[in-house]
């Protein structure tokens, strides 16, 4: 059946004029952009005083990240306006292995958005990581036979690369030769070690969180992935590459987003959105968030309002403020004004469903895990957070053993634990963090990227275990605590990573969990869960903590907690 925007204001991505037009489609495709009358179809939608502009691409999400099943995420960004999205997995594959992937692949069938991946390359991330299954370039060769499959997730392991690790380059040449893209991250890499890293065949990066910083990159030919999530916010600081000619080489990303905030702000509207109060032209932020997108990953016919061009499409009742009246995927309307019609769920077979809710393999755990004895004060290495960033810092500072283990509330030194879960190996890495900022208690998580081992900060080693252990009960899921009380918690059965609650649940039970940290004494609209899920991750300068210790990600060292 055809159809007919009639009076409509189309966003041309290809030259960035707003031009008053009708647009004709049929089938999934857009027949024409012109002057069309209404005996030309068989249904008229009159769009007077709207905008239409191609659907939202999302070019680099963790959808276990935002918290949310498949089907949960997909009915609130396509709310949002987004159309598609490109996931690397790589959470629940660090947990779950194939049975992981196999699992988002079924689960994000046929959904009102088109769910595309990358294949992950890091599992783990490095060798230092004790992940709960590794993923040789072997095992993911079956994976390019999908027909959502686009390529090679982000190649984490930046030192591996330029240092020439084998297997790594193994996993990079076996996409590249399929023609597929490889993705990259490489937080301030430059100079030479940057041209080797390119050189492999990696095209883009979304790490990085100065203007200077991309516009390198940019310069030796990487397409750029402005990144506003729930931790990195790097959208002020890579404003100026809205401007010509970097523009052309940047497309817009969230990578990790909460529930709340999903419900709340937005997905890839709330950046072109954000971006259009700082000044920046909404046109702009619309042809990254769409035509930039399509053809970094090399999508035929998508990401513009054109002539045999995929049908998905926004009707925008404001262009400035990117208010999504309604959408359109594939030609078919799936959101009316601005609420998600009903679509139907895939199922997903009995075994993989099992596999990814069985995740933890570790016993009950106390207080005398997370102590360190150093015999009095001493000189210790403390992990500093780098405000607004996933940077951390090394900071040395004098730790007071005798008192409190080491833990100073005053100075706002905590302690800080990684408990390995997936084999009952019995690692624990313990540490000390600065800038958290917790009076009393302590919270925990089973997010941790990217091998999602079990991650606890406290004020008392009491707590910490009770924390800690309240995880293992739930089989997953993020908690605060009190002087051995549950404050607020939510349950992420699936693989420690996801909720089964409807979005607006999770939504809910992620806001409470995040406002209780408040009355624990951390600043008001600081969010410490979404940050210490990366203070486990050992290819994000500079000093992060694993189950085997303390890591110096700038040379991959191990690093002993002792200064001296």
């Amino acid at each position: 059946m055809k159809k007919l925007f009639k009076n409509g204001t189309v966003v041309n991505v290809f030259t960035g004029e707003l031009i008053k037009t009708n647009v004709l489609f049929e089938n999934g495709v857009i027949l024409g952009v012109d002057d069309y009358g209404d005996d030309e179809a068989d249904e008229v939608i009159d769009v007077t005083g709207k905008y239409i502009c191609p659907g939202f691409i999302d070019g680099h999400i963790h959808i276990e990240s935002t918290m949310l099943t498949c089907p949960e995420f997909a009915k609130t960004a396509v709310s949002h306006g987004t159309t598609a999205v490109i996931a690397d997995p790589h959470e629940i594959a660090n947990v779950s292995g194939k049975e992981g992937l196999r699992y988002m692949l079924e689960s994000s069938e046929g959904l009102p958005l088109t769910v595309y991946f990358v294949i992950p390359s890091c599992v783990p991330a490095t060798g230092f990581d004790e992940s709960g299954a590794v993923l040789s370039a072997d095992d993911i060769e079956e994976f390019y036979s999908e027909k959502r499959v686009l390529g090679l997730g982000e190649v984490m392991n930046y030192v591996g690369v330029v240092a020439g690790d084998s297997k790594l380059e193994k996993k990079i040449k076996s996409a590249l030769a399929r023609g597929l893209v490889v993705n990259g991250h490489a937080p301030l890499l430059t100079g030479k070690p940057l041209d080797k890293y390119i050189s492999a065949g990696i095209g883009d990066d979304h790490e990085c969180s100065s203007a200077d910083e991309a516009k390198e990159r940019i310069r030796k030919g990487q397409r750029i992935m402005i990144r506003q999530g729930t931790a990195a916010r790097n959208l002020s600081g890579l404003l100026p590459l809205f401007d010509d000619p970097w523009e052309q080489r940047c497309l817009l990303v969230t990578d990790d987003k909460h529930p709340a905030d999903l419900i709340s702000n937005g997905h890839i509207d709330s950046i072109i959105r954000s971006a259009a109060q700082m000044g920046k032209s909404a046109v702009t932020g619309i042809r990254m968030a769409t035509l930039h997108a399509a053809e970094c990953f090399g999508l035929k016919n998508t990401g513009a309002v054109a002539p045999g061009y995929k049908a998905d499409m926004l009707v925008l009742d404001d262009l400035d403020k990117v208010i999504v009246r309604d959408v359109y995927k594939n030609g078919e309307k799936v959101v009316s004004d601005g609420k998600t019609l009903r679509f139907d769920v895939p199922k997903v077979s009995e075994a993989l469903e099992k596999k990814v809710r069985s995740s933890f393999n570790l016993p009950m755990l106390s207080s005398s895990d997370f102590a360190v004895d150093y015999n009095g004060k001493r000189k210790c290495h403390v992990i500093s957070l780098v405000d607004g960033q996933l940077l951390t810092d090394d900071l040395v500072s004098d730790i007071d053993f005798d008192c409190n283990n080491g833990i100073d509330i005053e100075h706002d030194i905590l302690k800080i634990a990684v408990i390995e879960r997936h084999h009952n190996t019995g690692h624990i890495g313990n540490a000390f963090i600065k800038g958290i900022g917790l009076k009393e208690g302590a919270i925990a998580s089973s997010v941790a990227h990217d091998s999602h081992n079990l991650i606890v900060i406290g004020t008392n080693t009491d707590d910490m275990a009770f924390a800690a252990n309240r995880i293992r009960e739930l089989g997953g899921g993020i908690v605060s605590v009190k002087n051995g009380k549950v404050v607020s918690e939510m349950p992420l059965p699936i693989g420690g990573l996801m909720s089964c609650s409807a979005a607006e649940t999770a939504a809910e039970q992620n806001e409470k969990v995040r406002e209780s940290v408040y009355s624990l004494g951390v600043p008001k609209g600081f969010e410490p869960f979404m940050i210490m899920s990366f203070l486990s991750l050992p290819v994000i300068p500079h000093l992060k903590l694993t189950t085997m210790g303390l890591v110096n990600v700038d040379t991959q060292s191990e690093v002993r907690l002792a200064a001296e």
